[in-house]
């Protein structure tokens, strides 16, 4: 660990850390945020919303459903995807989990090249369930509803930005502690709190903060956006009955960054919560697949060669496919037999855009995985270590592509960024066709679907987000 992520406990910049960001979530107001940065969370919000659906008919969902039905009570707030009202900690862990399950949800890229291969945390994950349930229940307009959803989003980078990369690389997972954080300022910011309350709203998620990477290829990586969206709700809620928390739960010695990454870089927070907005530097990706970040640009650059050079199945000897370490220890099922096992698989995501020409939901399903043609031509993928992907810098994803051909030739190509990041970035209307493709895969009337593209497209004039509420729930 480096010096700068060591906390100096006396520094004058590093007091009262944590009632820097309350004071962020208290002061900030709609009109004070660019009308670029509204748009572009327009655009998460929109994929968020779809992900749901498609989420909601997921193992996962099913699942889900069942607990929530059992276990809580009836409520205002949505399940999407489902005719139930519950109560807002029960519809975020729902919608949470919805969103993340096939892991098709965006990603922030961090700035500094000590950073785990420039991806650190899933922002809208954890933080829209929050700002939408609680929108629904206080009956907030459009405006109130993006501009606490963009304070949670600000609230999780800046936070995940700031910790110690010794954080991810141990296995914690940030979308889970970080974005705890995200769901608390969100709801705490709709509920009007004051100050005070909104620092012991932080402090209590903190320490409901949780989730392990080893969980990465298995149902718990949803859930663990899931209960960090239900988490920060649960926090607001006791803070509402008198609970107490402490005021320094950031910077304290024994707080959030000490305890989980062993320290932090104030430099990425003190100052900076929306200076610049997350949205506009260093931005945040949207997927256009449903699998790990880290094979996007890999997959952007494989569909490219494959199209331009017209590369048949039949065709291929071998693909080489190099990154750097770090990417080698996130994509670990290189022989993967369900769609949480492909997600996180180089070899599948090449060998699918080979076979396919296309990698969307329905190419991620276990039927898919487990036919003998994409099973053999895993077996062609040889996923490696490469030097001139580790020197890139962990500030990029760059994969190395060599395809070879049975007939000796050889096709390479480099890919460091992918489709939906912010250096190639997806417009409104591309976001609102991944959504059409999200609806259709949940069987969600077109009708509606329209509706919802529409709506938020205009949702600074929505006069009560309650409108989306009957378009995303089953009535």
């Amino acid at each position: 660990m480096t010096k700068a992520f060591t906390p100096n406990i006396k520094s004058k910049r590093g007091k009262d850390l944590t009632k820097y960001v309350a004071n962020f979530v208290y002061n900030t107001k709609f009109k004070s945020i660019p009308k670029e940065v509204v748009e572009l969370a327009k655009k998460h919000i929109l994929d968020g919303f779809g992900l749901a659906l498609s989420g909601s008919v997921a193992r996962t969902g099913n699942y889900l459903f069942a607990h929530i039905k059992k276990s809580s009570a009836k409520g205002k707030a949505t399940v999407i995807g489902s005719k139930m009202k519950v109560p807002t900690n029960f519809a975020a862990l729902a919608n949470g989990v919805g969103i993340h399950s096939d892991d098709y949800d965006d990603t922030q890229l961090a700035v500094a090249k000590d950073r785990v291969y420039g991806l650190l945390t899933h922002p809208t994950a954890p933080c829209l369930p929050s700002a939408f349930a609680e929108g629904e229940v206080n009956k907030i307009n459009g405006k109130d509803f993006l501009n606490s959803y963009l304070i949670g989003v600000d609230v999780e980078c800046k936070i995940s930005e700031a910790m110690s990369p010794r954080h991810y690389q141990h296995g914690f997972h940030s979308t889970a502690t970080c974005g705890t954080f995200a769901s608390a300022s969100a709801a705490a910011k709709i509920r009007k709190y004051d100050l005070n309350k909104i620092v012991k709203s932080l402090g209590i998620a903190a320490s409901l903060s949780a989730g392990l990477r080893e969980n990465f290829g298995t149902m718990t990586k949803p859930l663990h956006a899931g209960r960090a969206a239900e988490s920060g709700v649960i926090a607001c809620d006791l803070v509402r009955y008198g609970w107490s928390s402490t005021d320094k739960i950031l910077e304290s010695p024994r707080g959030f960054f000490q305890a989980h990454g062993g320290g932090y870089n104030i430099n990425s927070l003190k100052g900076k919560l929306g200076r610049p907005w997350t949205f506009k530097s260093p931005g945040i990706s949207i997927k256009p697949h449903p699998c790990g970040s880290l094979t996007h640009p890999g997959m952007t650059k494989m569909l490219e060669l494959i199209k331009k050079f017209d590369i048949k199945p039949e065709q291929v000897l071998k693909i080489d496919v190099g990154t750097n370490h770090n990417m080698q220890n996130a994509l670990i099922h290189h022989r993967p037999k369900n769609e949480f096992q492909a997600k996180f698989s180089m070899e599948y995501s090449m060998a699918i855009l080979l076979m396919d020409r296309r990698a969307y939901i329905p190419e991620y399903q276990d039927k898919r995985i487990n036919k003998p043609d994409v099973q053999q031509m895993l077996k062609k993928v040889n996923f490696y270590k490469n030097k001139i992907a580790e020197t890139a810098g962990y500030d990029k994803m760059t994969t190395i592509i060599d395809i070879y051909l049975k007939n000796g030739k050889r096709i390479s190509g480099r890919g460091d960024f992918g489709k939906g990041s912010p250096a190639i970035p997806m417009t409104y209307d591309e976001v609102a066709d991944k959504f059409l493709g999200c609806t259709e895969f949940a069987k969600w009337p077109s009708i509606k679907s329209k509706k919802i593209i529409d709506t938020v497209r205009n949702l600074e004039k929505v006069k009560d987000i309650r409108i989306l509420g009957k378009l995303l729930s089953k009535y």
